[in-house]
């Protein structure tokens, strides 16, 4: 069954390089011709991808690239892995979605298994792709070609996080759909996991996602609440965790940052007022994540003037622009949020990420394009009045930090246990 792989980043490309693995013939398709001449030089641009896997793969001919979504002609089955981002107005953004859509529909044929990963709201597959499909192609889904929803549960960074190994829910348009999106997965991952319909499948997503939220949020809650007892809450969350039961560890941060967490419960409160349904208990986790990076910006407010200086005219450095540990993945990351704040109190703004060595140009992060990463040194570190650990990569040298800086604010607590030498350690 060959099969056409539409987005080819954090979920696309991973996925392309298992199904190849598991001896499918793939052809990724994107609209970035730069992501493309990279794959064909067999060059990966997501850190945690090596190049030789990539070389291997379109060497032997499992897999290839290309822009021209035509090519879907050539196929059996089209996975969509594309962008379902939020808009201005924080209302869902499937354009992506139904762009794809638009783009592939002339060119699928009968038999074709359609499945759309990216996550989104329930209803989006069986009403919203199945028409624009329909609408371009003249075939009808369940009968002509075969619609599902299955969503991604890509974890970027982890390396216990398996593509073949992590179960697939999927849930189809008929009966038939999910038979030939079971025959289609099967190839390529062990496990799979049927639903109901695409509806219950999308709907899995977001409790997944959301269940992170609100955990996250409440932890965050804590932090502060614990913090003005004089009680740390990375050390209550340690002695929980030795509970062997009914409790599950999550950890507090400087907020939310990635492409799901961020996003997806709004999603679900922007479709759930279709039904006139309130998503109270969401939408308050949402707003104590949002109002994490202030907190930190208090936080370094008050540490810098425990030393004597403002906010304004101080130089501030931020440990991590990736949203989380060990990945170049800087998409939502609250980062970019504390840069801002801090730099228009008046602070002198600059980064040290070594996954992220430049910001690359984007529509919400205009101002910082082209910002390049410091170096790690004494004489650099040293001259920052305050460093921000914003993002905990493991290959930071911490011992040395503690070494180097004049006073940290540390929102990982990866400053545990480490002395420092004259800075002041503050946690926020």
């Amino acid at each position: 069954m060959k099969t056409a792989i539409i987005g080819l980043g954090y979920v696309g490309l991973p996925l392309s390089l298992q199904f190849a693995r598991s001896g499918v013939e793939v052809l990724g398709l994107d609209i970035d011709s730069s992501k493309i001449d990279a794959l064909h030089a067999g060059k990966s641009y997501i850190h945690h991808i090596p190049d030789e896997e990539i070389a291997k793969l379109v060497g032997e001919g499992r897999f290839c690239a290309s822009t021209d979504f035509s090519r879907v002609a050539e196929v059996e089955a089209v996975i969509i892995c594309v962008p379902t981002p939020l808009n201005s107005n924080r209302e869902p953004d499937i354009s992506y979605v139904l762009k794809s859509g638009d783009m592939i529909a002339p060119h699928l044929k009968k038999g074709t298994v359609v499945v759309l990963e990216s996550t989104t709201y329930p209803g989006t597959t069986d009403e919203d792709l199945r028409t624009v499909l329909e609408a371009g192609s003249g075939l009808v889904a369940g009968v002509d070609f075969y619609l599902a929803f299955s969503p991604e549960r890509e974890d970027p960074g982890n390396p216990q996080s398996i593509v073949a190994d992590i179960p697939k829910v999927i849930g189809g348009y008929t009966a038939a759909c999910l038979e030939k999106a079971m025959s289609l997965y099967g190839m390529a991952i062990h496990r799979l996991v049927p639903v109901s319909s695409c509806r219950a499948a999308e709907a899995t997503k977001l409790l997944e996602n959301i269940f992170r939220s609100v955990n996250v949020a409440l932890v965050n809650e804590l932090k502060q609440v614990y913090a003005a007892m004089g009680i740390d809450v990375w050390e209550v969350i340690e002695a929980a965790k030795t509970k062997p039961f009914g409790f599950m560890a999550f950890y507090p941060g400087p907020g939310l940052g990635g492409h799901c967490i961020p996003i997806d419960p709004f999603y679900l409160t922007w479709k759930a007022r279709e039904y006139g349904q309130a998503t109270r208990f969401i939408e308050l986790a949402g707003e104590v994540n949002t109002a994490m990076p202030k907190h930190v910006v208090e936080c370094v407010a008050g540490a810098l003037n425990a030393s004597a200086k403002a906010v304004n005219g101080s130089r501030v450095l931020v440990i991590g622009l990736a949203y989380k540990p060990n990945v170049d993945d800087d998409r939502e990351s609250p980062s970019y949020k504390l840069l801002e704040m801090l730099n228009e109190r008046g602070a002198e703004m600059a980064y040290y990420d070594p996954y992220v060595p430049m910001i690359r140009a984007s529509r919400e992060h205009a101002h910082w394009a082209g910002t390049k990463s410091v170096g790690w040194d004494e004489p650099t570190i040293r001259s920052f009045d305050l460093v921000l650990i914003s993002t905990a990569h493991a290959c930071i040298d911490y011992a040395q930090l503690g070494q180097w800086a004049r006073c940290i604010v540390d929102t990982r607590n990866a400053m545990k246990e480490i002395e420092t030498k004259s800075g002041k350690v503050w946690k926020a």
